[in-house]
């Protein structure tokens, strides 16, 4: 038995999601303590779905909303060694690349605020991940006024960008 299914992941406003695979219960202190020293103020809910024992979701945060979310996520996916880190005031590109160093972490599968599809398969073992669609395809691309619009709004945003 093989079968294939798009779960629609919950993303509140306002907020980031990276989904991503691990392989040990510590993932849960792990990414908490790397996500409370990354970012001053930064508002986060995580949760773990463990695949072997007791088999069950783990969470951690400081915001009650985005815990939730994050279970409800990870519960709606099902998959084992799997995490859900929802994040508010801050960006993935603030933590990413610490994420992808903690020791646990095996993929980082999406980090977006746009809609999110998880694909998941399901086997007579369990469920797992294959992939993610992220957003809308493209509808063109881009030109000269586009470029400006892009680079314009890379400079606004606090910190990424030197202005000219």
């Amino acid at each position: 038995m093989l079968t294939f299914e798009a779960v629609s992941l919950s993303v509140p406003e306002g907020s980031n999601i990276i989904l991503g695979q691990t392989h040990f219960i510590k993932t849960v202190e792990d990414i908490a303590e790397l996500v409370v020293t990354s970012v001053p103020g930064i508002e986060y809910g995580l949760a773990f779905n463990e695949a072997s024992g007791p088999c069950l979701i783990r969470t951690e945060g400081n915001d009650a909303e985005l815990v939730r979310v994050a279970r409800e996520n990870a519960g709606r996916i099902g998959a084992g060694h799997l995490f859900v880190l929802l994040i508010r005031k801050a960006y993935p590109i603030n933590i990413l690349n610490g994420l992808k160093q903690v020791q646990e972490v095996c993929a980082i599968y999406a980090a977006t605020a746009n809609p999110l599809q998880a694909i998941v398969a399901q086997t007579e073992q369990g469920r797992g991940v294959m992939g993610v669609v992220d957003g809308s395809s493209p509808k063109g691309t881009e030109g000269p006024e586009d470029v400006a619009k892009r680079q314009s709004f890379l400079r606004d945003i606090t910190g990424y960008k030197l202005k000219g």
